[in-house]
């Protein structure tokens, strides 16, 4: 399980608006993805939310900063930092949370639920 988790999250760091094909890559055809905004079934509709989602992003990159894995499935806390052509433009911004995933058999993930506080994006000192 805990290669399964570790290609998971070099794949997600590898995602971008030119990269959504490798979503197919870590979830399943029917994945159940969960955030505190969206509740989406199935790959398509995951690739779809995603292509929005980066459109107009400059970069971004996340910090694994813990992670707790119990048999089919696993928790990451994370730290999000992005920048964004159009919201807050040439800032650096944060996010914190959390990742509750569920892996297949094949070592994908079916089951996504993304906890975190919309309201807790602030100006970060890194360079992504």
């Amino acid at each position: 399980m805990s290669g399964a988790l570790d290609y998971f999250k070099y794949t997600f760091n590898r995602l971008n608006a030119k990269q959504l094909d490798l979503l197919g890559e870590i979830y399943t055809p029917d994945v159940s993805f969960r955030d505190p905004v969206h509740a989406l079934q199935g790959l398509p509709a995951l690739r779809d939310y995603y292509g929005r989602l980066y459109q107009g992003v400059v970069s971004c990159r996340f910090e694994f900063e813990a992670e707790v894995i119990d048999g089919q499935q696993g928790m990451l806390a994370w730290l999000m930092r992005f920048q964004h052509a159009r919201f807050r433009a040439g800032e650096t911004l944060e996010l914190r949370g959390v990742s509750h995933l569920k892996f297949h058999d094949d070592g994908k993930v079916h089951y996504h639920r993304d906890y975190f506080d919309m309201g807790a994006f602030k100006i970060g000192r890194a360079h992504v």
